[in-house]
């Protein structure tokens, strides 16, 4: 059996309970690292490959953190590792099926080490 994948979840700081991926993720048999956005690029330094990274930000994101974003985007593009937008609308029926339909298909696909 093979490591758990890892998914590196990326937030504005705010962990409230309700508000967890790592929790989803868990529930879903993924691994999971929480980075705030300060932290993200050094984060991405030391850890393993990830398999998504996930951004889990309030609707009112900053340009700095559009950037970011965007930046991540184009350089894990080339290593097929997805970067997703999770909005903050809020606890929702069904999120942890919205996550796996979300990044799913891509962790499932990717290949052991």
């Amino acid at each position: 059996m093979g490591a758990l994948q890892q998914v590196l979840v990326v937030d504005d700081g705010h962990r409230a309970v309700d508000r967890s991926l790592s929790a989803d993720l868990a529930g879903l048999g993924y691994a999971s690292v929480t980075a705030s956005i300060e932290a993200a690029d050094d984060v991405l330094a030391v850890i393993a490959r990830p398999a998504a990274i996930l951004f889990h930000l309030s609707r009112q994101a900053s340009p700095e953190i559009a950037a970011l974003a965007a930046r991540l985007r184009e350089q894990m593009r080339a290593g097929g590792i997805p970067v997703i937008d999770m909005d903050d609308a809020g606890p929702r029926p069904g999120a942890p099926v919205d996550l796996k339909s979300r990044i799913g298909p891509y962790v499932l696909n990717e290949a052991e080490l």
